[in-house]
């Protein structure tokens, strides 16, 4: 079975964000898709689709997987791993196509039917009112979603004095507090940061969010090497206040998570189907932090095709804690595939039965809504927030 056929697919699905996916064909007919998506870096990463085409086309599937393995080593930073990684879920659920079995199946031993996830309500908030988050969240929970996470610090950065950031993080511990109150003890609370803030106003910010019994505080400092120190003192600080620390969405490879599981820096790993490696990359890192006593939970902010190479991976991973769901802006989340998603049944999804990744693009609706170019700019604050 070869690779005949590479092709990029992207739509637009809100005025901040674009979806992006790899779709791949092998000679014998069959397909599979994996998401890329980096808002206002498409043009790099259509100049590494182009370079890796060619190397591809013509080889069987199980040879070009295993030529992946090298390629996560190579420069070109995120855009390129982004492709790497989607390239890869690609190919995986092609094999697991052909092999007639669910991707979690042909991944390795399945340790669950079903997969714990919360509802992310941070894009659909767009009022961002105490009053909005909390009422947003409470929809999430009656709606089944039986833990919760928001983005409450607008406006906090890490270069402004604690005089400047104060107004901002009191009206982030205003939502905090709002959406505690609204969706009651039982139910899960995340936080995540965004790594606005320095290493001062983090410590201080966990003594004020105790009382709040969140169930962890995500990217709340720059993980960059030389803010790692500050990262071991605040999980430090984290355990005492009875908050786990959470992060390292953006990093590339066990490699790249490593430091973060060996030397006690987080309590969860967040790697990013998207960018870490792709499924099996995942799988690796989801057993090497095992074996350290860090839980995984993939980052999962995109679409539904990210979401369910996610879900098939928590599902053949001894450790996973709890999986990402963007709740969607739009009805463009439910129609961007022609299959049924998931089925939320007490807080979980519900795997699915059919062959691969369970999923295939809807060609008419991304040819509906047609990609939108972004700058670095326009994106630039909302990398932080």
């Amino acid at each position: 079975m070869k690779i005949s056929g590479i092709e990029t697919l992207a739509l637009n699905v809100a005025p901040i964000n674009n979806w992006s996916f790899i779709r791949i064909t092998t000679d014998e007919g069959l397909q599979g898709i994996g998401e890329m998506t980096l808002n206002a870096w498409e043009p790099m990463q259509r100049a590494f689709v182009d370079m890796l085409t060619p190397t591809l086309l013509g080889r069987t599937v199980e040879t070009a997987i295993d030529r992946l393995k090298v390629y996560p080593h190579c420069q070109g930073g995120q855009a390129a791993s982004s492709v790497f990684s989607a390239t890869e879920q690609a190919l995986c659920d092609i094999l697991a196509r052909s092999a007639g079995k669910p991707l979690y199946e042909w991944l390795g031993q399945p340790q669950r039917r079903k997969v714990r996830v919360y509802a992310n309500i941070d894009r659909r908030t767009r009022d961002r009112s105490p009053a909005s988050f909390a009422a947003n969240s409470k929809t999430e929970v009656n709606n089944g979603y039986q833990a919760v996470k928001i983005t409450p610090f607008d406006g906090v950065m890490p270069g402004r004095s604690a005089a400047e950031n104060k107004t901002f993080i009191e009206a982030g511990l205003e939502r905090v507090y709002a959406v505690r109150e609204a969706i009651g003890p039982e139910v899960d609370l995340l936080v995540d940061c965004h790594w606005r803030f320095n290493e001062a106003g983090a410590h201080e910010l966990l003594r004020e969010l105790e009382t709040a019994r969140l169930f962890w505080v995500e990217c709340i400092v720059s993980e960059n090497p030389e803010h790692r120190g500050a990262l071991r003192r605040l999980r430090k600080s984290a355990q005492k206040h009875g908050i786990r620390l959470a992060g390292a969405e953006r990093q590339l490879g066990l490699s790249g998570f490593t430091p973060f599981i060996e030397d006690d820096l987080l309590d969860v790993v967040m790697p990013d189907v998207k960018y870490a490696g792709g499924c099996r990359e995942l799988v690796r890192i989801a057993e090497k932090a095992a074996r350290h006593q860090v839980a995984f939970s993939p980052h999962n902010p995109c679409s539904p095709v990210c979401s369910l190479a996610s879900m098939h991976v928590c599902a053949v991973t001894e450790d996973a804690l709890i999986l990402e769901h963007q709740i969607p802006e739009n009805e463009v989340y439910a129609h961007v595939v022609n299959e049924p998603l998931p089925r939320l049944v007490d807080g979980c999804w519900e795997l699915p039965d059919r062959p691969g990744l369970g999923v295939t693009l809807n060609d008419a609706v991304i040819e509906a809504r047609p990609f939108v170019p972004m700058t670095l700019d326009g994106r630039m604050d909302l990398s932080l927030g």
